[in-house]
């Protein structure tokens, strides 16, 4: 049995393969990771273009500095998904202040307050696309297309008791992206810039 804290396999293969420069292994970490990297970065910026941007700018991060992700601080999936994160606010940041040079003294205020909303939605976006398929699935029942713990349940094929638990752990899940450091949400960690 493995360490609990030891990575998998495959991240610590992945950035040996980097730092030898595999052409190879960069296309197979974009595979993986460039719709949540994406996503990501489309929900704190609002914008397909500037995700693109901030998508391109976080695979040449990793490209160029394979070894800024420390194997020993969680998964690789994690150590991208802050790295999308800071870097997506970066460039929110960025273009607000840019857009807001010369307002009045609320303009900064205004900004940190959308810089935080964009971050909890991005952290609410990795719990959920982080979050076991039955959970995920009772959530969209529920929310997305409206159905009761009833409905749900005979959708799922499980108990009322059942999907009303998987809503439940869901929400509570959920419910910690307005925590900074709360379990299941992307550390801090990398070194981006």
């Amino acid at each position: 049995m493995a360490k609990k804290d030891a990575p998998p396999r495959w991240d610590r293969k992945m950035q040996q393969r980097l730092a030898r420069g595999e052409a190879a292994a960069l296309g197979e970490l974009y595979d993986r990771f460039a719709s949540l990297v994406h996503g990501l970065a489309h929900r704190v910026l609002g914008d397909d273009r500037a995700a693109d941007g901030v998508t391109r700018e976080v695979f040449a991060h990793v490209w160029e500095h394979p070894e800024a992700y420390d194997p020993k601080e969680g998964p690789l999936r994690t150590w991208v998904a802050a790295l999308t994160n800071r870097l997506a606010v970066q460039r929110l940041r960025a273009t607000e202040t840019a857009a807001l040079t010369g307002d009045g003294p609320g303009s900064t205020e205004e900004l940190e307050l959308k810089v935080r909303h964009a971050s909890v939605a991005a952290r609410a976006d990795y719990i959920v696309q982080s979050m076991p398929a039955p959970l995920r699935a009772a959530l969209d029942l529920a929310y997305f297309q409206r159905r009761d713990y009833r409905q749900a349940a005979a959708d799922l094929g499980v108990t009322e008791d059942e999907a009303r638990r998987r809503l439940r752990l869901g929400l509570q899940l959920l419910s910690t992206a307005h925590d900074v450091g709360a379990p299941g949400t992307p550390p801090e960690y990398g070194g981006a810039a």
